[in-house]
């Protein structure tokens, strides 16, 4: 059997031993410590932003950033279809109900056409949206001007979800710093990671302290256990923080290889018909490329979607279909949804292929011959 080529697996710089050691040595076991501060000022002064809250994943940032907001039952909040589940399901934790917008063909990310009508459209029926949550997909900004604008207009807070694009920029601002909050992931498969862990970020202060608070079981300042507020169990620990400090020292060496393989297999792929990829649509978007992704037009290319995958899953080579569409799955497909067919239409051509900064030069040389056969 050939050696695994995975989509997008861990990859260790060295520097993480160092941290964890540490905490042993000083039995900093518990679950907060030096790290989890650390770790916080190390995103703060990669992003350029004053206040970050290391948590135990994205998903509990989101739902974080969704309660400082007050979502409650019932209320709308507007969010890209074209996504994981996770950047919807905490609005339905809150009780509340998803608005799904569907995307444009230039970033692949929420269409602010389709924004602003979804808007309109439930301003005249009597309901005004409460948040706005952006997809930055596979690590390509999102149109955030135009969003921005939006956003301010109607004056709706906004959230960026980031979780895979750490390192991605539009306009030299780092995407998840346009917002009310950004949120950001650390998952295993991430461009780097914790194992698992998130942060949640914000330019305002008291809602990244209540962040931390509501996070550690929104325990009261008082002698003995008192609880004003319910409270969650959703604050990285000491140990995973570690990892994520010795992680940062490599992140811009981490977005540098992604986007080396991002370009060896445009080079090398991209003049062949029936293979497009997502790419920067202009200078103002600098993407990570998290994970490199092509559409297929089979009718050119000769060979279907499923072709290529069953190719690749023969020689022990994981790839992944783009992401499904939240207004096809089972679970949100009653939901009010403002559809141009454009992310259904990705979903049904669209493949990830392995992309990770530990991918080898011969195992990428191996991917593309394999394609090209």
């Amino acid at each position: 059997m050939n050696k695994k080529i995975w989509l997008s697996s861990p990859h260790m710089g060295g520097f993480e031993k160092e941290f964890i050691d540490e905490a042993f040595e000083t039995n900093w076991i518990a679950p907060l410590g030096p790290n989890v501060n650390g770790f916080e000022e190390d995103l703060q002064n990669f992003l350029n932003t004053d206040n970050a809250a290391a948590l135990s994943s994205g998903t509990a940032a989101l739902h974080l950033a969704l309660i400082l907001l007050n979502i409650k039952k019932d209320d709308e909040v507007l969010v890209s279809s074209f996504t994981f589940s996770a950047s919807v399901n905490p609005i339905v934790y809150q009780y509340a109900v998803p608005v799904l917008i569907d995307s444009e063909k230039d970033s692949w990310n929420m269409d602010p056409e389709l924004l602003e009508n979804a808007i309109k459209d439930r301003l005249k029926k009597g309901k005004k949206p409460k948040a706005i949550i952006v997809v930055h997909l596979y690590g390509m900004p999102a149109k955030m001007d135009e969003i921005d604008k939006i956003a301010e207009k109607y004056d709706i807070p906004l959230i960026e979800d980031a979780a895979e694009s750490l390192g991605s920029r539009y306009k030299g601002k780092a995407t998840g710093t346009f917002g009310t909050f950004g949120i950001f992931s650390f998952n295993g498969n991430k461009i780097i990671t914790t194992s698992g862990g998130g942060a949640l970020v914000s330019k305002n202060k008291e809602m990244i302290e209540k962040a931390r608070f509501l996070a550690t079981q929104a325990r009261d300042n008082a002698p003995h256990y008192q609880h004003s507020h319910i409270g969650y169990n959703y604050r990285m620990s000491n140990i995973v923080a570690g990892i994520g400090r010795g992680q940062m020292k490599i992140l811009n060496k981490r977005i540098e290889q992604r986007r080396k393989i991002n370009s060896i297999y445009v080079q090398k792929l991209g003049s062949q018909n029936g293979i497009t990829f997502l790419k920067e649509p202009d200078s103002d978007f600098f993407s990570n490329y998290w994970l490199t992704t092509i559409l297929i037009d089979e009718k050119i290319f000769g060979k279907t979607l499923l072709d290529i995958q069953s190719t690749l899953a023969e020689h022990n080579i994981e790839t992944r279909p783009l992401w499904k569409p939240m207004h096809l799955q089972p679970v949100f497909k009653d939901y009010p949804k403002y559809i141009n067919g454009t992310s259904e239409a990705f979903f049904n051509t669209g493949l990830c292929l392995p992309s990770g900064s530990n991918l080898l030069p011969e195992e990428q040389n191996k991917i593309i011959e394999l394609i090209l056969s």
